[in-house]
C-alpha cells in the first residue's frame, strides 16, 4: 500500500520511514526538470575562509534545497583560514595539486583522489604548499551558508 500517488516517471522510489514502505515526498528542487550546470559557466567568488569557489549546486544557485556543491581552488602559497561549520558536514574530493589537510589539530598530507569527510564542529584549514593549484570539490549537507561558518584563525 502506498501513502499517496506516485511520483512523476524517472523521479524515484524511497522507502517511508514509518512502518509501511511507500512513495516519499522529495524536496521541490528535486522534482524539477533536469538542468545542467557547466562549471566554466559558474562566476567564481571568495567565502569566508579564503578560498575561491564555484558553487554548482546550493541554495542560491537555486537547484538543491539540502545540500551544496562547489569547486574550490587554493592557489599556491595560499591557505584556507581555520573555521568550522556548526551544521554543516563536509566531503572534501581532491581533483588536481596536492597540499595539506589539518583536521582537529591533525595534520595530513592530500593530493588528487583523496577524500576527507569533515564532521559538523571540526575545526579545519587547507594549506597548498605545492606549485600548482589545489582543487577540490566540496559537498555540504545542509548547504553552505555563511551563517553556519565560524572562523577560528589568529585575531579571531
Amino acid at each position: 500500500m502506498r501513502d499517496g500517488p506516485p511520483p512523476p516517471r524517472g523521479a524515484g522510489r524511497y522507502p517511508s520511514a514509518g512502518p509501511a514502505s511507500g512513495w516519499f515526498s522529495r524536496s521541490p528542487a528535486a522534482t524539477l526538470r533536469m538542468e545542467i550546470v557547466r562549471l566554466e559557466q559558474r562566476e567564481p567568488f571568495v567565502t569566508l575562509d579564503g578560498s575561491e569557489i564555484r558553487e554548482l549546486a546550493g541554495v542560491p544557485t537555486g537547484n538543491s534545497a539540502n545540500q551544496s556543491l562547489a569547486q574550490a581552488t587554493v592557489p599556491p602559497g595560499a591557505s584556507t583560514e581555520a573555521h568550522y561549520h556548526r551544521a554543516s558536514e563536509e566531503i572534501y574530493l581532491f581533483t588536481s595539486g596536492a597540499g595539506r589537510m589539518i583536521l582537529r589539530g591533525e595534520e595530513a598530507r592530500v593530493r588528487a583522489g583523496d577524500c576527507v569527510v569533515i564532521a559538523p564542529g571540526a575545526e579545519h584549514q587547507l594549506v597548498n604548499d605545492g606549485a600548482d593549484p589545489l582543487v577540490l570539490l566540496c559537498c555540504c549537507s545542509p548547504p553552505y551558508s555563511d551563517d553556519d561558518t565560524i572562523m577560528t584563525g589568529p585575531g579571531r
